[in-house]
Formats: structure tokens, sequence, C-alpha cells
């Protein structure tokens, strides 16, 4: 009896480990997606997939995550895309699917390059069901999401204490990855302490939705330091800008129709931006195919040679300038030529003790440790 019940024990436990191990492979059949730390890429289809930190990634092509998939990314957690890769290898998000971001201060997540260049991948891409000027069903310009929708309130996840570095892969010359790029996110989604460094176009791009950002960084950004367009109509609170090659933020309505609703309405505050060698062609703020309705405040420039750029030849632009639809207050600038000027436009505050960030044209307090 005893020999016959030890056996039944014995049965019994294979039987549920045998259970135990086809539950968990059906679970990753579902989620239709293996990770593979050495060859990171394809499309998470459903389910929930998470990485681990203690691992290395090595990002050798696109990372997807499908409509209602999820992926976490935990603090401490680096990818790096492969050399060679180029325009193959970034991280998207797509509409209706959710990407978790769990870095800290003290332990961000870093998505890099092994060539360690400006341009060599393409960074992250997040789409949303968030209100755009340009349209429901949008493709992105990069990575094929469908973006844009009615919901403004959308959430796509959290995005805390990420780095991105040496994005920027170049399609053409009109063509080119961003750091990180939020196409329709909407004021559900978390996006704070983001830092885009030695990218090759734009640092952080915002394409309409509503997303409320907190203390971003960008650093050596080829093109635009900041960008939103589109209808915009989110926020921005706390930024840090050094090395402005062409503007420190480029606010827009839409490239072909200045005219375009719902207008760009955002909101701009608590800013440092210091020109460190790179250019500033653009100006410290570029009022662009058709502006929109736009307050800066608290807005600290070091360096800076041209306060604000606005073409003569945009008339929506020029329009709204004239309806007082654009509001500079709070302005403080150093090291600025005599003649610095803002085009004509008469602003408020010029000088009035603005810190800007927070620490002058120091790195901020918020951004030491992680964000470089």
């Amino acid at each position: 009896m005893k020999t016959l019940n030890l056996s039944l024990s014995i049965f019994t436990a294979l039987l549920a480990l045998n259970c135990s191990i086809e539950e968990s492979t059906t679970e990753n059949t579902v989620a239709g997606f293996q990770v593979n730390a050495g060859d990171l890429q394809g499309n998470i289809n459903s389910g929930s997939v998470s990485l681990n930190a203690t691992e290395t990634y090595i990002l050798t092509g696109a990372l997807i995550v499908k409509e209602g998939a999820v992926l976490t990314i935990p603090a401490g957690t680096t990818i790096t895309a492969a050399a060679g890769t180029s325009t193959s290898a970034y991280i998207g998000v797509e509409r209706g699917a959710k990407i978790y971001i769990n870095g800290t201060a003290a332990a961000p997540v870093v998505m890099t390059s092994e060539t360690q260049e400006a341009g060599s991948w393409g960074g992250l891409a997040i789409a949303g069901y968030g209100i755009t000027n340009a349209g429901t069903n949008v493709t992105s310009e990069v990575g094929d999401l469908t973006y844009g929708g009615t919901d403004n309130l959308d959430n796509s996840g959290a995005v805390t204490y990420l780095r991105v570095e040496y994005t920027g892969a170049t399609f053409t010359n009109e063509k080119e990855f961003n750091g990180v790029t939020l196409f329709g996110v909407g004021s559900g989604t978390v996006f704070s302490n983001v830092s885009s460094v030695n990218g090759g176009d734009d640092g952080i791009e915002f394409f309409g939705g509503a997303v409320n950002a907190k203390n971003l960084v960008s650093i050596n950004s080829g093109d635009d330091s900041i960008d939103f367009a589109d209808g915009f109509v989110g926020s921005i609170e706390g930024a840090y800008i050094k090395g402005i090659t062409k503007a420190g933020i480029e606010g827009s309505n839409n490239g072909d129709n200045g005219d375009a609703t719902p207008v760009t309405s955002a909101t701009v505050s608590n800013v440092t931006m210091v020109v460190d060698g790179l250019g500033n062609s653009e100006g410290a703020i570029y009022f662009k195919e058709g502006g929109g309705n736009i307050s800066y405040t608290n807005i600290y420039v070091d360096g800076i040679s041209l306060g604000m750029k606005i073409k003569s030849t945009d008339a929506a632009a020029n329009t709204r300038l004239a309806n007082g639809d654009l509001v500079i207050s709070n302005f403080n600038y150093v090291n600025a030529p005599s003649d610095w000027s803002w085009g004509g436009y008469a602003y408020d505050g010029l000088n009035s003790g603005a810190t800007g960030a927070g620490n002058g044209a120091d790195i901020p307090n918020w951004a030491s440790g992680w964000s470089e």
C-alpha cells in the first residue's frame, strides 16, 4: 500500500508539472511572441510581455506592440540597437496597445545603439486614439503606425525615466525618425522624465493628442529639440534643452493647412534653452505652419541669437500672432546680442528673472544623473 501510495503521489506531481508546462506554453502561444534577448524584434500580438533588467537586450529589427498587447520594461533595463540596423530598428506601440517604461532616477531605462553615432537607429514611437487635425486614421511618418481618433483621454501606458540615445535614422531628407515620437497620444498616458541625447533629427515630438508631458530633456538634437504639431492640445511642464541645431521649441498647427482644426493649443512652462556650439538657425521658438494658440511661461535662454522665427509668407501664423494667440511671459535671456529679436513681436516680462527649468543654464536638479 505504501508503494502504491508513493507511486500515485509521484504520478500526481508529474501530472501537475506537465499541466503547468502546458499552461505556460499556451500563454506564450497566445502572446505570439518569445523574448530573445540577443535578437529582440518582432510583433507582440497579444497578452503581456515583460523584460528583465538583468538581461542584455540587442534590438535587431522593429519591435512592435500590437493593439491589445502590453510591454513592460523595468527600471535599469538597457536595450541596444545592433550596428547596421538603421531604419529597421525601432520600438513601435500601436493604438490600443500599452507600454510601461518603469525607470527611476537611480535606474533609468536606456535605449541606445551599439555604434553610438547619431542616426544609427529609429527610436521609440507611440500611437494613440487622440484627436489630430490631420485625420482620424493617419499613417505615421515613420514606423507605419496608424494613429488619430476621437479620444483625447486615451491611455497608451506610462513612460517614466527613459533616456534614448543616437536615434534619428534617415530614410530621406524629409523622412527621419525622432528620439521619441507621440502620435495622437491621449492625456491618460503618463509621460515624464524623458530624455533624448545625440539624436540625428528632432529630440521629442508630438503629433496631435493631449498628453501632458513633464520634465523633458533634449540634448544635441540634429533638428528641433522639442516639436509639437497637428492640433496638439497638451502641455509641457519643465524642459531642459541644450545644443540646439535648429529650433529650441517648434510649435506648428498643420503643415498642409495652417488653419486646420482643431487648432494646436499648447501650454509650455519652466524651460531652459542653451546654445552649445550647434547653431540655433530657427530661434528659441519657431511659430510655424499656422502656429496655434500657444502660451510660453518662465523661459530662460542662454546664448541664443534669434528669439522667435515666423515666416512672412505664413499667413495663418501671422494672423494668430496679430490676434494675440501667442503669449510669451516671464522671459529671461543671457549672453545674447543687443539686437536680440522676436521679429517685431511685443512680449511681456523680458529679463524678469525667469529661472526656466530651475537652475539657470545648468541642468536642473530633476534631470541630474539619469538624463545625459
